[in-house]
């Protein structure tokens, strides 16, 4: 400022704030787990210095020093990145965190920016990770798995199964799997079997004209033990003309191969049930519906979950017995089968979009003359799941789980009005 009071200004100088590190890092869950192998996973967002590398540190649990290992630079303020390691130690507990490298100019140099630590452990020789219990169509049996599973194959029936135990020791999941030409090995459907009942609980299955064709390879008919189940089975009740061995999932849907329709029958995807005028009868129907309404192409899939209910209430005044006998053992008959039905729409990622559901039950008797959709037995998939005790098609989106569920409404199904 002058004498005369005038403010008077240099000139304009202009400078720059020397940027901080700034990456948030994820370290996120293992997957493809095996005995000496996983791939680790990682992301970064909100990096504003470059990135000159990215990757992973990782340890046994019981020890200090980490293994690094980089990925070279990357561009971009976010991003995910992913590994494969191998030679790791079976039956080991391992810790691991996710970095990048990023210039902090107020330090002068290249900082790591790490995510937490996340701990895994590698399986044993001959198990497996639950990775086929997750898709749309799956009920939700994360509280019921007990330790990694086991897989094996039978190769008269082209069947590479996995095995999954439970926290009931009556309990047992098996994936039954076949090679497919096209698509490789394919899942052909899940099972919960229940060993105090000789039969299953429920079955889980995808219906899809695309990826699981009508060549109409022909019924096989040859019943026999499912190598996947290590506990007690039976093939059925003694002289019974009334009761069939019911399939769950039905020999009309798998017809892809001869082996695809040979898993179908295993002793575990059965149960007694009523011939005629059930089984032969609405059952029949309802099963010849769910195969008209197969969509084809990937966007978009028929899930379906069939399976049986033992309610003290439905047997006396129904006429249905509690057990009959096979051999040494009395056999417990359902007093009901059900079949949930979620047709969902996928967009190009895999994404559900859309989710219609039904569910239809039947008490175990002859429904002659009645329409397999009579109002008698429709009801919604969320009433059946009560009555179960599972959450079924639990990876679909709770915005469409939730109405698809809780839907009653069976014309998209059937065709037919309400």
């Amino acid at each position: 400022m002058v004498e005369d009071g005038t403010t008077v200004y240099g000139s304009e100088k202009s400078f720059t704030t020397k940027k901080e590190a700034t990456a948030t890092v994820s370290t996120a869950a293992v997957s493809n787990l095996s005995a000496t192998t996983a791939t680790l996973n990682g992301s970064f967002s909100g990096a504003t210095g470059t990135i000159y590398d990215r990757g992973f540190y990782y340890k046994k649990s019981s020890e200090s020093n980490w293994t690094q290992v980089g990925l070279n630079s990357t561009t971009g303020t976010s991003g995910s990145f992913s590994t494969n390691v191998s030679g790791l130690s079976e039956g080991t507990s391992y810790q691991v965190k996710a970095y990048v490298t990023e210039w902090d100019e107020d330090q002068n140099k290249y900082v790591d920016k790490e995510g937490s630590v996340v701990t895994f452990t590698t399986q044993t020789s001959g198990s497996v990770t639950p990775t086929y219990l997750s898709d749309f169509g799956m009920p939700d049996v994360s509280g019921i798995l007990s330790g990694t599973g086991t897989s094996g194959t039978y190769s008269s029936r082209g069947d590479h199964w996995f095995r999954y135990n439970t926290t009931s020791s009556n309990r047992q999941i098996a994936v039954h799997t076949y090679e497919n030409s096209t698509y490789g090995e394919t899942v052909n459907y899940v099972v919960l079997y229940d060993a105090t009942t000789y039969a299953p609980v429920w079955t889980a299955h995808t219906m899809n004209n695309t990826y699981w064709p009508d060549d109409d390879s022909g019924r096989t008919s040859s019943w026999t033990s499912d190598p996947a189940i290590s506990l007690t089975q039976i093939s059925g009740l003694d002289d019974n003309s009334t009761y069939s061995r019911g399939h769950l999932v039905a020999s009309d849907y798998r017809q892809t191969s001869d082996y695809q329709n040979a898993q179908t029958f295993y002793y575990t995807n059965k149960a007694p049930q009523y011939q005629n005028g059930f089984n032969g009868g609405v059952w029949n129907t309802l099963e010849k519906r769910v195969k008209t309404m197969t969509p084809s192409g990937s966007s978009s899939m028929l899930y379906v979950i069939t399976g049986v209910l033992y309610e003290d209430d439905a047997y006396t005044p129904n006429s249905i017995p509690k057990t009959l006998p096979s051999g040494n053992k009395n056999v417990p008959i359902p007093s009901h089968f059900y079949k949930c039905i979620m047709k969902c729409t996928l967009n190009g990622s895999g994404t559900v979009t859309a989710a219609q559901g039904i569910a239809f039950v039947y008490t175990n008797v002859s429904h002659t003359g009645e329409s397999y959709y009579s109002s008698q037995y429709v009801t919604s998939i969320a009433a059946i799941q009560q009555r179960a005790g599972f959450d079924f098609f639990a990876a679909v989106p709770d915005n469409l789980e939730s109405s698809a569920e809780s839907n009653t409404n069976h014309s998209w199904f059937t065709g037919v009005s309400n």
